[in-house]
């Protein structure tokens, strides 16, 4: 087994796709992109998800379990052949942190896998007291949640000055973020994964409770404020930073595994 570990292309560009290319580590990169079909990686999910494009005419995903199902219907067999990680970043969309816990403990719990590392970037733990109590927003009429969507940085400015094009996105990106304020969880009396944590947030984005993700596992943990706001990624230096962060746990992590 080839211990070299590469990362390449791990662009946190919000309409591209990530691509880990990892010689024998599989990961699987959840986005933040907003709602768009160039949010997926063909390597991770060949298929666009219900309201995309091709699924247009298939209403959006009701609840966290159904976006499991998916994703573990299109890489269940990936994961049992190799070792993977994961990556989400943001609370506000549908391959976020939230998607990567329920993900991680659902395959833990039904398929006895675990991640070698996580990696959770710009949200509270789904179980905190601080993400319980966040405003909602999906409720929002357009006009209120495009202003929401632009104070918080990140979609391009285009796509925001252009009513034709934010039609296409808002639904999909409303729905997203219903599902993950709408998704409950119990803080884990004991942790459920064993793997290093690590946690990411932007100096100047509004408080998240990173610290209550320690909770879930009795492995390594840490957590790492970097210059920004809440797409604090899309600076260099920080993708740079991030980027580096994740190649050094890939390489310890391939070396533990031979």
């Amino acid at each position: 087994m080839n211990i070299r570990c590469r990362v390449e292309n791990l662009s946190f560009s919000p309409s591209l796709p990530a691509a880990v290319d990892v010689s024998s580590t599989l990961s699987v990169c959840y986005r933040f992109a907003l709602g768009l079909p160039s949010l997926y990686s063909q390597a991770v999910l060949p298929d666009l998800l219900p309201g995309r494009e091709g699924r247009a005419k298939e209403p959006f995903f009701q609840n966290m379990q159904e976006i499991v199902y998916e994703v573990i219907g299109a890489i269940l067999p990936q994961l049992k052949e190799k070792p993977f990680a994961l990556f989400g970043h943001s609370f506000v969309t549908l391959f976020g942190a939230m998607t990567c816990f329920a993900f991680a403990e659902h395959v833990n719990k039904v398929y006895n896998l675990e991640p070698i590392h996580m990696f959770l970037s710009g949200a509270s733990a789904p179980y905190s007291e601080a993400r319980l109590q966040a405003p909602r927003r999906s409720h929002l009429s357009d006009q209120e949640f495009l202003v929401w969507v632009t104070s918080i940085g990140g979609t391009p400015p285009e796509i925001l000055a252009n009513a034709e094009l934010a039609k296409l996105f808002l639904p999909a990106l409303k729905a997203d973020l219903c599902v993950a304020e709408n998704y409950r969880c119990s803080r884990p009396s004991t942790p459920i994964l064993s793997c290093p944590v690590s946690c990411f947030d932007g100096k100047e984005d509004a408080p998240h409770d990173l610290q209550a993700w320690k909770d879930m596992t009795n492995g390594d943990f840490t957590v790492q404020m970097l210059p920004g706001s809440h797409f604090y990624l899309k600076e260099e230096a920080n993708e740079k930073y991030i980027l580096d962060h994740i190649t050094k746990h890939f390489e310890t992590a391939e070396m533990d595994y031979l």
